[in-house]
This record gives structure tokens, C-alpha cells and sequence, in this order.
């Protein structure tokens, strides 16, 4: 038993990194930036190493030195299942209808509260990669016969899915974000010898949540210089 406690962190170093982890770990170098820890050359030196680094070990390396290496992570709450009772409302605030036809929402758009897609004989795209998040919690209600429906979400968001398929394909990814605050999209629905699809977009994120927590690290960036 002792023998499996003094490896197990030895393995998990040796793990491959993901890039969720190197943006763990950027986090909290720029963190160190803005609290004065680390001077702007230390911090693009490690940035740099950060970038190139194979394993967690290899990360882990980088922030040795600092307080939030040595703060227990507490994990965070998953994204509800279902949208609480009453958060959503009945009437849709976007309806995409595909009918022998395709249809598309995509690029620089505001998300509603509930979508409709119905793709009868038809195609419907829904790509939320670059959409605006108004609320925090979007369901998609989702309707497929004989056709096709796909919903691309970009990757710092919560998924979920809750449907089937009757002779169809009902294949929804199941997400979790690592902010407690980003959006959760819900994707319902039925495919009747259609398909209907829920995935991440590799290489998108929520803008929005980027420009938020830049203005965090701005904040503290321009207070460290007042004093």
C-alpha cells in the first residue's frame, strides 16, 4: 500500500499534459504576474516553457515556487443535469426550421434562453462557438425526421443531453467546465431515422469568459502598479 502511494504522483507526472492544463497552469502564472510574484521576464520565460512542456511533471515545474502550487483544489460543482424549474421559458426565443432545406446559426450571435430546430427531411446547424452568452443556461429542443441536426459548442462550456432516437441516432457529448460560471447548453430532443448531434468545437472558447477574467487580471495589474 505504501508502495502504490509513493508511485501514484510519480505516474501522474508522467502523465501526457492537455491543454486544459497548460492553461491551468498559464492561469496561474499570470496570476503570479499581476500579484508582483513574478517579473515580466520570469513570466514570459516560463510562459514559454509552459508552452513546450510534455507531461504535468514538466508543468508542475513551473509554479513550484508559488503559493497556488501548494493550494488544495477543491473540486467544483458539475453543471446541472436539467435546467432548474421555471429558469427556462416555454416559448422559443429562436426558431431554426430546416424542411427539405438547410438551415444555419452561426458566428457573432446572441443566444437565447431556448432554441427550436426541426429538421424534417433537412439539415440544421446550430454553432455556438462564437455565439453571445446573455444566460447562463441555453436548452436546445431539438426535433429530427429523416434529417439532421447538429449543435458544435465551444469548449469551455458545460453539455448535456437528454433524448433518443426511434431508428435515429441521438449522440450528444457529455461536458463538464472547469469555471462554475461558464453556460451550460442542454440539448433535448428525438431523432426519427435522423441524427442529432452535440459537440465540442476543438480550439473554440466563449470569448466572453476570456475578456472577463482578462479585465480580472487587468484590475489587479493596475492596482499592483498604483502602489
Amino acid at each position: 500500500m505504501d508502495l502504490q502511494k509513493r508511485t501514484a504522483p510519480a505516474a501522474a507526472a508522467e502523465l501526457r499534459a492537455s491543454d486544459a492544463d497548460r492553461d491551468r497552469i498559464a492561469d496561474i502564472l499570470r496570476d503570479a504576474l499581476a500579484e508582483g510574484r513574478l517579473t515580466a521576464d520570469e513570466h514570459a520565460e516560463r510562459v514559454e516553457g509552459v508552452l513546450a512542456a510534455k507531461t504535468v511533471g514538466e508543468l508542475d515545474v513551473f509554479i513550484r515556487d508559488l503559493p497556488a502550487a501548494h493550494q488544495r483544489r477543491t473540486p467544483h460543482a458539475p453543471a446541472p443535469s436539467r435546467p432548474a424549474p421555471g429558469a427556462i421559458p416555454e416559448e422559443p426565443d429562436d426558431n431554426v426550421v430546416a424542411v427539405f432545406s438547410s438551415a444555419v446559426r452561426r458566428g457573432r450571435w446572441r443566444a437565447g434562453r431556448r432554441i427550436h430546430a426541426y429538421a424534417i427531411f433537412g439539415s440544421v446547424e446550430i454553432d455556438l462557438s462564437e455565439a453571445l452568452f446573455e444566460y447562463q443556461q441555453v436548452v436546445i429542443r431539438a426535433i429530427s425526421v429523416f434529417g439532421n441536426v447538429e449543435v458544435r459548442v465551444p469548449e469551455n462550456v458545460s453539455l448535456r443531453g437528454t433524448g433518443g432516437g426511434v431508428l435515429g441516432n441521438f449522440e450528444v457529448d457529455h461536458l463538464d467546465a472547469e469555471d462554475p460560471e461558464s453556460p451550460v447548453v442542454h440539448v433535448d430532443g428525438w431523432a426519427v431515422l435522423g441524427n442529432i448531434e452535440g459537440r465540442p468545437k476543438r480550439g473554440k472558447v466563449v470569448a466572453d469568459i476570456l475578456d472577463r477574467v482578462q479585465r480580472k487580471v487587468d484590475k489587479s495589474l493596475r492596482k499592483h502598479l498604483d502602489h
